[in-house]
C-alpha cells in the first residue's frame, strides 16, 4: 500500500463520511499493524525486541592455567607449586605451594595430602574430598613449578649447589651444568651418592673413561635426592 493510497483511505475514513468516526480508522491502523514513516508504509512489523545473544562470559569457559611438562613417572613433592581449579567454584581454587610435610592447604577442604601422589591422583582425591560440599565438583590440577625434584653436586666443579631435576639427566650432564670439573679434580673418583628404601648406596663415576667413551653404563641417569661428590 502506497502513501497516496493510505492517505485516500484515512480521509475516505474521516468524520463526516457514511457517519463513522475518526476513531475507527485509527483502530483499523492498530490492528493491521500499519506504520508510516518518511512517507512509506509497512505492513507486519510488530517491533518485537531480538532475542539476546548470550555474553561471552556466560559461554565461555576461563583459559586453563599453564604449567610446567612433568617428567615421565612424576609425582608430588615437597616446595612444587600447583594451580588448583575448581570449575565455577572460585572460592575453592588456589596456586598453593606443597609443605614440607607433604601437605597443601585450600578453602573449606583445609589439608590434603599431595606429596607421592600424580597429577591424576591429586585430582581424584579433591573430587571425592569437595563432593561433601559442592555437586559434582570438576577440578583440574596444573603443576606450575616443580621444585622437589633436586640433586647435589659438590666439590671440585665450576658451579656447586643444588639443581632441579626437571627431566632425565645424566652425571656428565649435571656436571656440564655446573660447569665442569676443575683442573686440579680428581676424575677418576667421583662418586654419586644415592640413598634408596632408607639406604645409602655409592656409584662410582670415572669422568676419563665416560669421556674416552669407556665403560658408557657408569653414566647413570640421575633421580631425586642424588649427591655427586667430585674430590
Amino acid at each position: 500500500m502506497g502513501y497516496s493510497t493510505m492517505r485516500r483511505f484515512f480521509v475516505s475514513c474521516s468524520p463526516g463520511v457514511d457517519g463513522l468516526p475518526s476513531t475507527w480508522s485509527l483502530g483499523v491502523v492498530l490492528a493491521l499493524g500499519i506504520s508510516i514513516t518518511n512517507g512509506s508504509v509497512a505492513l507486519g512489523q510488530t517491533g518485537a525486541p531480538a532475542p539476546a545473544t548470550p555474553t561471552t562470559a556466560q559461554t565461555t569457559a576461563p583459559p586453563p592455567s599453564v604449567g610446567v611438562t612433568t617428567p615421565q613417572g612424576y609425582t608430588i613433592g615437597p616446595d612444587d607449586m600447583l594451580a588448583i581449579v575448581f570449575w565455577r567454584e572460585k572460592d575453592l581454587s588456589a596456586d598453593v605451594v606443597v609443605r614440607p610435610d607433604g601437605m597443601i592447604s585450600l578453602p573449606l577442604l583445609n589439608d590434603v595430602r599431595a606429596e607421592g601422589l600424580t597429577p591424576e591422583e591429586l585430582r581424584q582425591a579433591l573430587m571425592a574430598a569437595a563432593a561433601k560440599f559442592v555437586t559434582e565438583p570438576t577440578v583440574t590440577v596444573v603443576v606450575k613449578t616443580i621444585n622437589s625434584r633436586k640433586v647435589t653436586i659438590t666439590g671440585q666443579v665450576a658451579k656447586p649447589g643444588l639443581y632441579p631435576l626437571s627431566g632425565p639427566t645424566t652425571v656428565l650432564q649435571l656436571i656440564a651444568t655446573a660447569g665442569g670439573v676443575a683442573e686440579y679434580a680428581d676424575k677418576e673418583k667421583i662418586m654419586v651418592i644415592r640413598t634408596e628404601g632408607g639406604k645409602q648406596q655409592a656409584i662410582r663415576f670415572n669422568y676419563k673413561e665416560v669421556m674416552a667413551g669407556k665403560k658408557l653404563q657408569q653414566n647413570v641417569e640421575l633421580k631425586p635426592g642424588d649427591a655427586i661428590v667430585v674430590p
